[in-house]
């Protein structure tokens, strides 16, 4: 039986069923558990949650007080649902503060999933539910800003992001694809799952900082077979889930492992988690190689015959833009300047922000121009080493990055 009680009331021993509140506002990444701990009593209190929901068979009820009110002891069978709430556009501005938060308590809670993973504990989507859904709540708003921001990982984080990060992307390609809404949803579920057998292989091999041998590489290769098994032990976990867990790797020229499937035995979500998967990664710092530009690594995947479903990436690249957030970029005028939103009409004509001169090989007072209504058009795509540059995403995420 579930009972709503304001968090002055909460004790030690409640079996704690859901916060009434945003998910990003209480401090913890799941609910349903029982509170064991008075650190997280604290953490609740120290919150802007103000009720909770209780379930009195399978904890502890509230003990008798004069002071709980009639309707914070009402009996209910089930939580109310609430509404969803219209996303409404944001500016890549607004949304990268948001986005920033959802990124690190989402990189909290996959700590969480493979810490639980490797204790044997199974996994359960409700549980995870919550966290798509923010995902997916942001992605709808502005696509470039959370899936931006994923990219920047440390070589330490970078299994724990990039899950995050290819469950924004699987949302945003989903929706591009025209999937509904709970395809859509399921589509961020397994990208936010595709790398749970990492979980069973050993830190010193995954972050190893130099090549792996042939034998670590044969053992990072088993991931897809673990993580499919850990996910059949799981509860909620939906086939299309467990087909991206152990297809991810699979190339539609059927090069790729651990079933070595062609393009006609791939399904659809197992071609569109190949190309996320690809994409994060190579874009993003990792323990023996820096990222690359994000319109370079377009390029390069696009010259990689046979690896993806051709109609697949193109969705990819329209889901993205041709200059992702985050590309450096030079001008016909000779100014450098670093993409900072898609444009609404055309690929081709990106918000860049300005700020080095390659005639005077010198920085300008950054500047953004908005290339749909502007005389200047891209050159082409640059290397920000040729340059000197160094740490261009700060001139697209700033206090974020």
């Amino acid at each position: 039986m579930l009972k709503k009680i304001a968090v002055e009331h909460i004790r030690l021993g409640m079996h704690l069923q859901a916060f009434c509140g945003a998910w990003l506002d209480h401090p913890f990444w799941r609910t349903q558990f029982v509170l064991s701990d008075p650190n997280d009593i604290a953490l609740i209190l120290g919150s802007p949650i103000k009720e909770v929901w209780i379930d009195v068979a399978k904890g502890l009820d509230l003990e008798f007080d004069a002071s709980v009110t009639e309707s914070e002891t009402i009996l209910l069978e089930t939580i109310p649902v609430a509404a969803p709430v219209i996303q409404e556009k944001a500016s890549f501005n607004d949304e990268l503060k948001r986005a920033s938060r959802i990124v690190a308590k989402g990189k909290e809670a996959v700590v969480s999933m493979f810490q639980e993973a490797r204790m044997g504990k199974a996994i359960e989507a409700d549980a995870a539910a919550p966290l798509v859904e923010e995902i997916s709540n942001s992605v709808l708003r502005n696509p470039g800003a959370l899936i931006s921001l994923a990219r920047l990982k440390t070589a330490d984080d970078y299994t724990f992001m990039h899950s995050v990060a290819v469950c924004a992307l699987m949302i945003a390609l989903a929706r591009q694809l025209g999937l509904d809404e709970q395809q859509t949803r399921e589509a961020g579920m397994a990208g936010l799952l595709h790398d749970l057998g990492k979980a069973m292989i050993p830190l010193d091999v995954l972050n190893k900082p130099g090549k792996l041998t042939d034998a670590e590489f044969d053992l990072v290769k088993t991931h897809p077979d673990e993580g499919y098994k850990l996910l059949l032990t799981g509860s909620g976990i939906s086939e299309m889930t467990k087909d991206v867990c152990l297809h991810h790797h699979e190339k539609v020229d059927g090069s790729g492992y651990p079933k070595g499937l062609n393009g006609e035995a791939m399904s659809l979500f197992a071609k569109m988690s190949a190309v996320c998967d690809v994409y994060d990664a190579v874009t993003s710092n990792r323990p023996y190689k820096a990222g690359w530009d994000p319109a370079e690594s377009i390029k390069r995947m696009a010259e990689w015959k046979g690896h993806f479903d051709p109609l697949v990436f193109q969705a990819f690249v329209k889901s993205l833009g041709i200059y992702p957030v985050g590309s450096l970029v030079r001008l016909e005028s000779g100014k450098l300047g670093v993409v900072i939103e898609q444009g609404e009409q055309s690929l081709l004509k990106p918000k860049v922000k300005v700020f080095f001169s390659t005639k005077s090989q010198a920085y300008i007072k950054p500047e953004v121009i908005d290339l749909a209504r502007s005389a200047e058009k891209i050159a082409g795509r640059e290397d920000a080493a040729k340059w000197g540059i160094k740490d261009i995403d700060r001139y697209w995420a700033g206090e974020n990055s």
